[in-house]
């Protein structure tokens, strides 16, 4: 049993078909056939159900699989590791990231990269968060940004910077008139959300004063849909703000600061409390065993050059990352 071996099996497991497996390898259908074979009677186990189409793993297979994805990375690991300490750039770079990040980070990183580090060869996959979790876990990604805490044992959380939430809402709105609202006082019958499965929307119903819905029967896919719907049917959504950019100036005027206050003490009227703004932590994820410590430190600090200063994490600003 060798790597190439391993790299024949997960690529089969892709692409479910061993023609198209071997040309995805380099090499011939045979030569990749036999490889999995030998290395079948070599564990004594099938790896494959070759009886199936397309053809699929055993379950005994689907875990074998699964280990040589994770051996694989961690042997292209070393390689990087080394060009690392020889000073050496470049390589490949597979980033997860998720939908209610990507608009406003991508455009950057994609900039920079290419600008400062042009031999870094980056594959950016935008999904949701779970999806994002299993694949680094898999190690199918090398990193991915995403909101924390996950608390996922095997993950580790580095925070790059901190976001507030802003109300978009409807001119014809009652709390279009306020110079700001209240966390907990955000009703959530007139709260147009993201669809299940966005982290964003879990974190918005965290500080809605009310839990039950009754009037956003529709659940949008993107935060720039959330604003069309408010303007077209008013109500209001929560977003992001580094959205903020993204709208019109005549958008901009319907944005309004959700703020939080001090708990009240006995019959004592609520204070307005900075400190208690709503924000959401966003941050690169890496399997603990991650070891590529240059490459992590080339995303943050092309992270830090796109994000404005005042979010950033403080320990981002002034450390290096450490692995």
């Amino acid at each position: 049993m060798n790597l190439t071996a391993l790299k024949y099996i997960v690529a089969l497991d892709n692409h479910r078909n061993f023609v198209k497996a071997a040309e995805a390898c380099g090499v011939s259908q045979p030569s990749l056939s036999t490889a999995i074979k030998n290395m079948e009677e070599e564990l004594g186990v099938r790896i494959f159900d070759r009886d199936s189409h397309p053809v699929k793993p055993t379950a005994i297979g689907e875990r074998i699989i699964a280990m040589a994805r994770v051996t694989l990375h961690n042997a292209a690991q070393i390689e990087e590791f080394v060009k690392g300490e020889r000073g050496e750039e470049g390589g490949h770079l597979s980033i997860g990231i998720i939908p209610t990040i990507a608009p406003y980070l991508l455009p950057g990183l994609f900039r920079e990269l290419h600008r400062s580090h042009p031999a870094i060869k980056l594959k950016v996959s935008e999904m949701r968060t779970s999806a994002i979790v299993e694949k680094l876990l898999d190690a199918e990604l090398d990193m991915a940004v995403l909101a924390t805490p996950l608390g996922h044992k095997g993950l580790l959380e580095i925070p790059l910077y901190y976001e507030k939430f802003e109300a978009y809402v409807s001119p014809e709105d009652t709390l279009w008139k306020q110079r700001e609202v209240f966390s907990d006082e955000l009703p959530s019958d007139r709260l147009w959300v993201l669809q299940e499965g966005h982290c964003l929307r879990n974190q918005v119903f965290a500080f809605c004063h009310q839990k039950s819905r009754t009037h956003a029967e529709y659940e949008a896919g993107s935060i720039d849909t959330l604003v069309r719907v408010v303007d077209a049917n008013g109500g209001y959504t929560v977003i992001p703000e580094l959205h903020l950019a993204c709208l019109s100036e005549s958008q901009k005027a319907n944005v309004r600061p959700i703020t939080g206050r001090m708990p009240s003490v006995g019959a004592g009227v609520s204070e307005p409390c900075p400190a208690c703004v709503p924000v959401r932590e966003i941050s690169l994820v890496i399997r603990e065993d991650f070891v590529r410590e240059r490459m992590l430190n080339i995303v943050a600090d092309t992270v830090k050059k796109i994000i404005p200063d005042p979010m950033l994490d403080t320990r981002l600003k002034k450390f290096a990352i450490k692995i």
